[in-house]
């Protein structure tokens, strides 16, 4: 009987380290063929070439440039035309059983729709969330209305497939992928960590990650400002900045970013990309994550320290007690960053549970992939919620 192929496809560095695992226990079950094809910022020199990291660990089946020169909006449109396109003859020569999406960027709308149309069953993994404060949120649900197996990070998020009109019986709640990850990886200790990143931490030390918002015209350079002014009133604070993804105004937050770690080279450093095992690591260590990205809802509660998120970019996703909202207002981070050092949130940390459970979807979604039948897969109906 020939093997099951599943092909997964990863644009991003944060998406890839949530595929890791999933990807290891496809390679090395002997019922099912592991595809990979590689596209976005992994081939961005810019981004840091992630895809070399890929290839150290798995077979690349395709590198597919959709070429990230232009982040306006109209440069993003022509790299998801190119990419549909790309990604059509690339499904039609692998003839992959089952093609794997995770989450909500526009590269993998295009996938999405490509294969969709080439009649290949779709699986999307964490679908269900939402994210009001940027397109994502709308290409998520359309992933979904596409796709025919689901897996949620939550109960809460399969409800909302399921209220998409998805069959209950194809949507699978298993946790977030992200927490594997933290269970499987040997983190490195302080001496290491700060060998491997030559930095040395200080007395009070943040993780930076802001990424543009892409609903709301020209307030990413104005928000991250913000957030610049407020850090610049820290004392014995280090900063660790991790590069924007390649949305709407990426590349003017990274200038930023490069503009600020020049003139505070001391107390500050900046990568395109730490890879999971560094960044899962800087989490030990860390007072806080500091900014709008999904990780500091996703894997910062595990490690029990405080997440500041900032705006409405993560406006609806689940929550932990250890995540602190507030504005993208300088006055009002300075307030949240005084709040985590305080008694009551302290107190508050040592109770946190992370809403995305502890680990162990990668092998539960393996399983649904190797098992489902797929025979009348692709010919859906809508499910009324009664």
């Amino acid at each position: 009987m020939s093997k099951r192929k599943i092909c997964v496809v990863t644009a991003t560095r944060a998406e890839y380290g949530l595929l890791y695992w999933l990807m290891k226990e496809i390679k090395d079950d002997e019922d099912l063929q592991l595809q990979l094809l590689v596209t976005g910022m992994h081939l961005s020199e810019q981004f840091g070439s992630t895809y070399k990291e890929i290839d150290k660990e798995f077979n690349i089946d395709k590198k597919i440039d959709i070429s990230l020169n232009n982040d306006s909006a109209v440069g993003i449109c022509e790299s998801m035309g190119l990419a549909q396109s790309s990604f059509a003859k690339a499904f039609h020569e692998l003839n992959p059983d089952i093609v794997v999406i995770l989450g909500d960027r526009y590269e993998m709308l295009s996938v999405a729709t490509s294969a969709m149309i080439l009649n290949i069953p779709i699986a999307h993994l964490h679908g269900g969330e939402l994210t009001q404060g940027v397109y994502d949120d709308a290409i998520r649900h359309s992933i979904t209305k596409m796709s025919h197996l689901h897996f949620t990070a939550n109960f809460e998020y399969r409800n909302r497939v399921i209220q998409l009109g998805e069959n209950p019986k194809r949507v699978f709640n298993v946790g977030g992928l992200g927490l594997d990850n933290i269970k499987k990886l040997k983190l490195l200790n302080q001496i290491e960590f700060e060998t491997r990143i030559n930095f040395k931490l200080n007395t009070k030390n943040f993780l930076v990650t802001f990424h543009p918002i892409t609903l709301e015209n020209e307030s990413s350079q104005v928000q991250f400002q913000e957030l610049l002014n407020a850090l610049d009133k820290l004392e014995n604070t280090n900063i660790i900045f991790t590069y924007a993804n390649a949305d709407t105004n990426g590349r003017i937050i990274n200038e930023m970013i490069e503009s600020y770690v020049e003139n505070h080279k001391e107390t500050c450093i900046a990568f395109k990309s730490l890879g999971q095992l560094r960044y899962l690591s800087a989490l030990q260590f860390m007072d806080a994550v500091v900014g709008n990205s999904s990780s500091a809802l996703l894997e910062a509660p595990t490690f029990k320290i405080a997440s500041i998120n900032i705006g409405n970019r993560q406006e609806g996703r689940l929550k932990a007690q250890s995540v602190v909202d507030c504005k993208a207002l300088s006055t009002e981070i300075l307030e949240s960053i005084d709040y985590i050092y305080s008694k009551e949130f302290k107190k508050l940390l040592q109770e946190t549970l992370n809403p995305y459970g502890d680990g162990g979807a990668s092998s539960k979604i393996k399983a649904y992939l190797k098992n489902s039948k797929l025979d009348g897969i692709i010919n859906k109906t809508f499910y009324d919620m009664k």
